[in-house]
């Protein structure tokens, strides 16, 4: 992973090796400025070279969103990183929110008479759980903007040509009687049966459409009578027909009736808000490039790449350039936590508070709830060096959550802060 650099002015300057970031700080030219993406800051001007126009190019997801840094005319990829968004959490946050004012109106103001038609919605509303990706997203390429010279942004607006999966025999779409013929329909049908065979359940082994009626028993092309299955049990299942192929199976035949006909919850969340990030992103005055995922999925298979959520990021729309470098390079891992929650005190099961009123102070001895720290802990049971996200607690006595356990019990005097509570948590991956 390339090592953002800014000049004495906090202007963005190249990106460097992390080799020759770090010759600069031990040579004292340099000091950390940011630790998650790392970035320095130049305490003299020692580079005087010109930077390089970047493009920064988005692969928009329900969960996760893929985010890449790739400079076009060399191809090579700068900064990669994988944004998980936490639109269930806020559903089911706010969900439990109403059942307990629900359930507290009702014991404290049982007559009162029910009022609904009092509140309007702005045009173009989104639901908190959806808001929130956009959020996520917009927050994250100004923050990019900011530690490097972006000049592009290149986005996956439409997920699923459906026009192009309802009736697969349209014409008039020049790309798509090209040589991107049927990567939207698979793209799609990957998404909705969870790249497996749905007949024995194996993945990773190369899939073929199956339509579930046969088309010589009057089986239609449509989406809802397509799924996904490997060469061995296409080939036993030949054209029979599936109450026939799975009369020894009924739960599985039963699952697969279920799944055929419903829709792509993760797609809709995306097509739902694509406009809206579109509208977004137009805001910030850098010229937006957007593609199809059929277009994303061709351009990776095309270059022999595989898949991950910034390597699709990194193929998106008709600017991906021909031969991309540095694909095997290490990914930031960032998960949107919040900023913590503004209920004062936590309620039981039935909706009655059981602890007193949160204080108003967030911070205890200089560190608060989310700063990621590092303890080196020098006496005690607890001997050791530990790096995570900090909960901390008014006697002192805080709880350091790394990456794979929770240590409860270390003492603020043994922590010293690495970065600021963002509301996000960070972890890399080869």
């Amino acid at each position: 992973m390339s090592v953002f650099v800014l000049d004495t002015n906090k202007k963005p300057q190249n990106p460097v090796h992390p080799a020759k970031a770090r010759l600069l700080l031990t040579e004292g030219k340099a000091a950390v400025f940011r630790q998650f993406p790392f970035t320095i800051i130049l305490k003299e001007n020692v580079l005087d070279v010109a930077s390089n126009p970047l493009r920064i190019k988005i692969d928009p997801g329900s969960r996760e969103t893929g985010i890449a840094v790739i400079n076009d005319d060399s191809g090579e990829i700068i900064f990669a990183m994988e944004l998980r968004h936490r639109g269930q959490q806020i559903k089911n946050n706010l969900e439990s929110r109403r059942a307990v004012r629900r359930s507290r109106r009702n014991r404290k103001t049982r007559y009162r008479k029910p009022r609904f038609d009092n509140r309007t919605r702005a045009e173009g509303w989104l639901p908190p759980s959806l808001k929130s990706r956009v959020h996520n997203i917009e927050t994250w390429v100004k923050r990019l903007c900011r530690f490097c010279n972006i000049q592009a942004i290149s986005m996956e607006l439409v997920r699923f040509d459906m026009q192009k999966i309802q009736n697969p025999e349209i014409s008039g779409v020049a790309y798509q009687q090209g040589e991107l013929m049927g990567y939207e329909l698979r793209e799609y049908l990957l998404e909705k049966w969870d790249r497996t065979c749905a007949y024995c359940g194996k993945t990773d082994i190369p899939l073929e459409i199956e339509h579930i009626v046969p088309k010589s028993k009057g089986g239609s092309n449509r989406v809802s009578n397509l799924t996904l299955a490997c060469t061995v049990c296409n080939r036993k299942k030949g054209n029979k027909a599936l109450e026939q192929f799975l009369s020894r199976k009924p739960r599985l035949l039963k699952r697969i009736q279920k799944q055929s006909k419903v829709p792509l919850k993760d797609a809709g969340a995306v097509n739902a808000t694509r406009w809206d990030l579109f509208r977004t992103l137009k805001k910030t005055g850098l010229p937006v490039k957007t593609g199809s995922g059929g277009l994303t999925k061709f351009n990776r298979t095309t270059r022999g790449l595989h898949k991950t959520h910034w390597l699709d990021a990194a193929c998106v729309g008709k600017s991906t350039p021909e031969k991309m470098f540095q694909i095997d390079k290490t990914v930031l891992i960032v998960k949107a936590d919040g900023h913590g929650s503004r209920q004062m005190c936590r309620v039981n099961k039935f909706g009655f508070p059981r602890t007193t009123a949160k204080s108003t102070e967030k911070k205890v001895k200089g560190f608060q709830t989310g700063d990621i720290v590092k303890a080196v802990v020098t006496s005690g049971k607890k001997v050791g060096t530990y790096i995570g996200r900090v909960a901390v607690r008014k006697s002192g006595s805080f709880n350091i959550k790394t990456v794979d356990k929770t240590v409860q019990g270390i003492s603020w005097k043994y922590c010293r802060l690495l970065h600021a509570s963002d509301g996000y948590s960070y972890n890399t991956t080869c």
